[in-house]
């Protein structure tokens, strides 16, 4: 039986990925993933590079996947990664990843009580690494300040608008003091970031979202996509998980507030019994653990809502690679709630 290459969506948008496939031949299906170090399409915020410690270093998944580091980082609250059944070098210097097609539903099919277990799955395997994140010479491929690069060179460093488009007819969707909010959390982001820093460190996959959630036959959390993993903050990844679960619409927006609270109570009890006093890093508390998630949050999303009210104003069409919304309108009705969830974290820090 000839071989059937069935493209899987990704973000297009990142030149690290050459493409992505499910790859079935006879009864056996395997994911192909191209891992590559090339040139971003213009206006792209997804370049690659060469740098070891830079957030989108093109072979970072490679070497996650080829020394294990994938699959044990958060063994401990029983979260594992697909299994590499094959890595090639290419002649074109591109690396393929040949992995094992977990089946299972994805995280988009999770209840909100799946995500709280995954929560807590994730506090766990976190708490071991608190304040014991492996030093540079010993695991030198890790990310180390995604955060700030991310801010300085992702998809919202270069979100600007104006003042009457924070007021504009179409964005009054969006309460006034919400549209108050995000726009001094916006100008106020670099503090926002700096206050992320200060939070205790740990090893973080910094890219988890329902889109890289599994859960395999035996019920176990399946992981994937570790090309950014490395050190982060306490609360970096639940906090992206919450956020990001309702961005493109493939997940109902008005769950938000119930996965919130799922996700961050579970992932405070995890940290727990993963065996960090009080729900956090030693001496801290529950509440802690909170304002650390609200923290992430608002520093890595402080360009949300402008960026959406923008769009919206300017009539934008075409969609990124999940969005299921027909327009950029569409979206600032979808996600008038994230907005609200966003501006009362802002409002929290202060």
């Amino acid at each position: 039986m000839s071989e059937v290459r069935e493209p899987l969506r990704h973000n297009e948008g990142n030149a690290a990925t050459g493409g992505i496939w499910r790859v079935t031949d006879g009864s056996r299906s395997r994911i192909l993933k191209v891992a590559r170090h090339g040139e971003a399409a213009p206006g792209s915020a997804w370049t690659t590079s060469d740098e070891s410690t830079h957030f989108n270093y093109w072979r970072r998944e490679a070497l996650a996947y080829e020394t294990g580091f994938a699959d044990a980082a958060y063994r401990d609250g029983g979260i594992r990664a697909p299994r590499l059944e094959q890595l090639v070098e290419r002649a074109d210097g591109a690396v393929e990843l040949w992995l094992e097609d977990v089946a299972g539903p994805d995280g988009f099919a999770f209840s909100v009580e799946r995500l709280g277990r995954f929560g807590y799955e994730l506090g766990v395997g976190q708490a071991r690494w608190v304040g014991r994140v492996p030093a540079a010479e010993d695991v030198p491929w890790l990310s180390r300040g995604w955060l700030r690069q991310y801010m300085a060179a992702g998809p919202g460093h270069d979100v600007r608008i104006s003042d009457d488009e924070w007021d504009h007819p179409v964005a009054h969707v969006w309460p006034a003091q919400v549209r108050k909010s995000l726009r001094r959390l916006r100008e106020n982001r670099m503090a926002v970031l700096a206050a992320a820093e200060a939070l205790p460190r740990t090893v973080c996959h910094l890219d988890c979202w329902p889109a890289n959630l599994i859960e395999d036959s035996t019920g176990t959390s399946v992981l994937l996509d570790w090309a950014f993993v490395g050190e982060g903050a306490v609360g970096e990844d639940p906090a992206n998980l919450i956020i990001d679960s309702v961005t493109d619409g493939l997940m109902d927006a008005a769950l938000l507030p119930e996965i919130a609270e799922a996700v961050s109570d579970g992932y405070i009890r995890g940290l727990s019994d993963g065996g960090l006093r009080g729900g956090g890093p030693q001496g801290s508390t529950a509440e802690d653990v909170r304002r650390a998630i609200a923290t992430c949050a608002v520093a890595k999303y402080n360009w949300l809502g402008a960026a959406a009210i923008g769009a919206a104003v300017r009539g934008r069409t075409g969609k990124p690679s999940y969005n299921q919304d027909d327009s950029a309108e569409e979206t600032l009705w979808r996600i008038s709630g994230l907005a609200a969830l966003l501006a009362d974290w802002a409002d929290g820090l202060g």
